[in-house]
């Protein structure tokens, strides 16, 4: 399109419009395999910029496709056009009416926000979907979302009470219920909103086509199904006879996938608050029919929960370090386990539910394993079975677990038998499939394993899904349970319900739609589903070189090809984990993990460059990565982008140089070990306003901040005086890792490790050695891996003696687990080096629990302590290990602030033109807790750019966790 037309439309709307090579890049995809670059991307900031919206579409026959939070597995968010994007700026809950308990909000509400929102007021929104966390209310009307507890809750259509819209002509409609004299009265007149009511009249008062209807569509008794449009759901009212009921529209909106009207306000019945007690039985099984052959029996009890993980699913959890401890439950290594929850509202009539669930349970004799959950366990095995989908991306290599027949819905009664002739069929394929999910609403997301870089397993994507197609219709089913058709279902529509109910489809888009701009190609007249995928079929793979190794995921394209598009990390800062903390204070997808990865992918891949790596709009994507590693944990596919990153800007500054700055920030150890000969004229000048004014201007340091004063201490003097050898041969000798931060800038934590290690009785011995964070976090690469190679070498002796060495610094002491391994050849060593290193918390609190410390050793005095963790420490080791050594004194009162990240991320907060988002992440969660906090609470914090940040952010002195504890030392 011409881009003269697309500025003289960006100038018109108060919302943005984009249309350069990254943001078309980032909005080519969804959680879908499936890739189309779109012409540009709206942020729309009212009603009036999407009729403009609307107006240029119908005058320059461009598509719009609506989208929130982007993490449909059909391929609805995908398309050619205008990418119409309502997750910035129509977020806002408009009303509530307690007594209704009715809730009225805009489509870009978070599902889980909003039932934070209402949680005060007894109430709740019920369907819950596994990305509750981020996927929002338009979105899920849009697919008639379900989730986990359709089977006590219903789905999202039934839930939908009103909608505004703005119809494709730029005209205003509100639907909602709606007598027979209303809708007649409705029908007359010539707006768009009348000629929908009057064909809409026409075409379902002809009692054939109501048979048609009857007669095709899935079973009533199938409560998830999506099947095209729902104009079977139009036919139960006073209308057409059915019943009294009134007529609503937004019956047929739901589940629309935004091919109808674009929806402005939500109005949604809610529902009291779950009842307070709860058990959830996970019955283990051998085989999957075992499994499957009980979900009937269980089902005629009321249960809240009735999901299916499979061995493929659970296998997958073993190596994601978020939903490893989340595996507790987990006997053995079944095929398949099914998670019953009931819940009551007392105590008594939740014994006897789970009694008699049991029963049923005992009673089939298939299970070999029933574990009962209580609590927060709950919480932890839903987290496992919700964090499936992205799970599946994990999986190393081209070959995936492919989203195509993942949504078929069956009535309960032929579940098994259709699960049966599924798997029969797969074995024709010589596959094996993925079965997880529903299994209580009958319906398992069952996904064949394919690698759709290649012809021929493309031929049998379009095969495989033609064939279930066939037999879901076999069985009257769903074949888009709650994923919606999108892409790739909208083809099989007229298999599933006839080609005269399609035809039916077509007119009913053409009433709402005659110029076919909304969403084109879902639904309707859709796009092949073997094409526009995600990666070109049967192309040569670029070869990418790479300073960091790669391997575990054979390449760094395939690293970055790990983001399936679920959106894991679009979560708020409302919400439990720091994943990403620059898109949780810009809310731009720009600066998500998906996004990151996403431009990786595409830039790498379809690159005509000799080094790859050299795009604009990469350093743009990675720019405000903080390199947390969130979501190395957090992310389902374990998409590491602190890695991809390190590994970006290497290669784009050996193309575009290397600035001053960044040379400064990666050789600041050597400039701190320097400065400390001078540590008093050196902190001097960092204090001066006109001295250290000056240096921050000139190498690009916000002036905002306090440059850290520099210090020069001998360690070994101080280990002298405090040294003990050991008399409790229990106790372990450790080597106590003296890093640059310690060395140079936190010398009192370094005093107070060892003074603390050795009056506990250990036998310390002390290592130096720079990490080589700080060239890590700039893209000094070369420099990382001599540094790498020089500790190894220093270290071979500690290493091979099998000593623990214990860290101070956690973005130190954990790269030896991390970075270290990616940076070394000797895979041996690695090994060791990785299971001999500890955050010194790790190994006190280790320590504690073989019975070698004790609170005896520490004060009685009542003190309260709020912790904020490391995000190395998050995503790589554990906040329990600093909560469990702060108890050690009995009368500590101490809790761990749920602060995600602080915002500094080593030289990424001093920098002018991060600043600002540097705040912005600190000011999310952390800063307000410590402000809340009286003025005698200790704050612990062991990460040394932590501690600055708050001292910046709120005025207070942070302390390292060892420090507390020193203080705290009565022997």
């Amino acid at each position: 399109m011409n881009k003269n037309l697309l500025k003289d439309l960006s100038t018109s709307l108060k919302g943005e419009l984009l249309f350069d090579d990254l943001s078309k890049a980032i909005y080519a995809t969804d959680a879908s395999v499936y890739r189309k670059l779109p012409t540009a991307v709206a942020y729309p900031k009212n009603t009036d910029d999407l009729k403009t919206l609307l107006t240029f579409a119908s005058k320059n026959k461009v598509g719009l496709i609506p989208r929130t939070a982007g993490t449909s597995l059909a391929g609805q968010c995908v398309g050619e056009g205008i990418v119409v994007d309502v997750s910035r700026h129509f977020t806002k809950i408009v009303s509530l009416d307690k007594d209704k308990k009715q809730v009225t909000v805009q489509p870009g509400v978070v599902r889980d926000e909003l039932n934070q929102y209402l949680k005060p007021f007894g109430l709740f929104f019920g369907p819950n979907t596994s990305t509750s966390n981020r996927c929002m209310i338009g979105g899920m009307v849009g697919n008639n979302s379900s989730g986990t507890t359709s089977i006590q809750y219903g789905v999202t259509r039934d839930k939908v009470l009103a909608m505004q819209c703005v119809l494709s002509d730029g005209s205003d409609a509100y639907f909602s219920d709606i007598s027979k004299e209303e809708f007649d009265r409705k029908r007359e007149g010539s707006s768009l909103e009348a000629t929908i009511y009057r064909k809409l009249y026409e075409e379902l008062s002809v009692a054939e086509t109501r048979h048609k209807i009857r007669e095709e569509f899935p079973k009533p008794s199938i409560h998830r199904r999506n099947t095209g449009y729902a104009v079977d759901e139009l036919l139960h009212n006073a209308i057409f006879g059915e019943n009294d009921a009134d007529f609503n529209l937004c019956k047929l909106l739901s589940g629309s996938e935004g091919t109808l009207a674009f929806t402005t306000e939500i109005t949604l019945q809610l529902d009291d608050l779950p009842p307070p007690f709860a058990a959830m039985v996970a019955t283990h099984y051998k085989t999957l029919e075992d499994c499957l052959s009980d979900v009937a029996p269980v089902m005629q009890h009321s249960l809240h929960l009735c999901e299916m993980m499979d061995k493929v699913i659970l296998d997958c959890t073993k190596n994601n370090r978020a939903q490893l401890a989340n595996r507790f439950f987990v006997e053995g290594d079944p095929a398949g386990i099914l998670m019953l929850e009931v819940k009551a509202d007392s105590k008594e009539d939740l014994e006897r539910q789970l009694d008699g669930l049991l029963k049923t349970i005992e009673a089939s004799g298939l299970s070999y394993a029933n574990p009962i959950l209580y609590g927060d366990d709950i919480n932890k095995a839903i987290e496992l079975r919700k964090a499936g989908l992205g799970l599946l991306g994990n999986m190393v290599g081209d070959k995936k677990a492919v989203a195509c027949i993942e949504d078929t819905a069956v009535a309960l009664e032929d579940l098994k038998d259709f699960i049966a002739e599924f798997s029969q069929i797969m074995k024709g394929y010589d596959q094996s499939a993925v079965y997880y999910a529903h299994a209580g609403a009958g319906e398992l997301h069952l996904r064949p394993i394919l690698n759709l870089k290649k012809s021929e397993d493309v031929v049998l994507f379009r095969s495989i899904t033609t064939d279930v197609a066939k037999l879901t219709k076999k069985y009257n089913g769903s074949f888009s349970g709650e994923h919606g058709d999108g892409i790739v279902r909208a083809e099989f529509i007229p298999l599933m319900i006839g080609e005269a109910n399609y035809e039916l489809l077509k007119r009913v888009k053409s009433f709402f739609d005659p110029d076919c701009i909304l969403n084109p190609g879902k639904i309707v007249e859709a796009y092949p589903m073997d094409e526009s995928l995600r990666y070109v079929v049967d192309r040569k793979e670029p070869e990418v070189n790479t300073v960091m190794d790669f391997s575990d995921s054979e390449g760094i394209l395939k690293a970055a090809e790990k983001c399936n598009g679920s959106g894991d990390c679009r979560k708020s800062h409302h919400m439990n984990g720091g994943m990403c903390p620059s898109y949780q204070a810009t809310k731009d997808e720009k600066d998500t993990t998906r996004a990151r990865a996403n431009a990786l992918r595409e830039f790498l891949t379809n690159s005509d460059k000799t080094n790859r790596f050299d795009h604009e709009e990469l350093k743009t994507a990675f720019d405000l990565c903080l390199s947390c590693k969130a979501c190395a944990s957090e992310c389902p596919s374990n998409v590491d982008v602190s890695a991809l990153k390190a590994e970006f800007l290497y290669n784009y500054q050996e193309a575009n140089g290397y600035t001053l700055r960044s040379k400064l920030f990666a050789h600041n150890t050597q400039l701190n070990a320097m400065g400390s000969k001078v540590a008093g004229i050196t902190n001097w000048m960092y204090e001066s306003k006109t001295v250290g004014s000056l240096l921050k201007k000139a190498v690009g340091v916000a002036p905002e901040r306090n440059l850290p004063k520099v210090g020069r201490f001998n360690f070994e003097e101080y280990l002298k005086k405090y040294r003990v050898k050991r008399t409790d041969i229990s106790k372990r000798p450790v080597v106590l890792y003296i890093d640059e931060f310690v060395r140079y800038l936190d010398i009192q934590v370094g005093k107070d490790a060892i003074e603390l290690l050795c009056r506990l009785g250990y036998d310390v011995e002390l290592f130096y050695g720079e990490s080589g964070r700080t060239y890590l976090s700039k893209g000094f690469l070369k420099q990382a891996k001599k540094l790498v190679a020089r500790n190894m070498e220093n270290l071979k002796d500690i290493l091979d003696a099998g000593t623990s060495i214990v860290g101070l610094e956690p973005s130190a002491i954990l790269s030896f687990r991390d970075e270290y391994q990616r940076l070394h050849d000797d895979k041996g060593q690695l090994i060791k080096l990785s299971s001999q290193s500890f955050l010194i918390e790790e190994f006190l609190a280790a320590e504690i629990v073989a019975g070698h410390i004790s609170s005896d050793s520490f004060t009685k005095e009542e003190r309260t302590v709020k912790i904020h963790g490391h995000c190395h420490q998050k995503a790589l080791s554990n906040q329990k290990v600093t909560f469990d050594i702060l108890n050690l004194p009995k009368n500590y009162k101490v809790t761990i602030i749920p602060s995600g990240c602080c915002g500094m991320a080593g030289s990424f907060g001093y920098e002018k033109e991060h600043y600002e988002v540097s705040m912005q992440v600190g000011g999310l969660k952390l800063f307000p807790a410590v402000k809340k906090s009286s003025e005698d609470t200790l704050i612990a914090a062991n990460g040394t750019s932590c501690r600055h940040q708050i001292k910046d952010g709120t005025k207070r002195e942070a302390q390292h966790p060892v420090s507390i504890l020193r203080q705290a030392l009565v022997i």
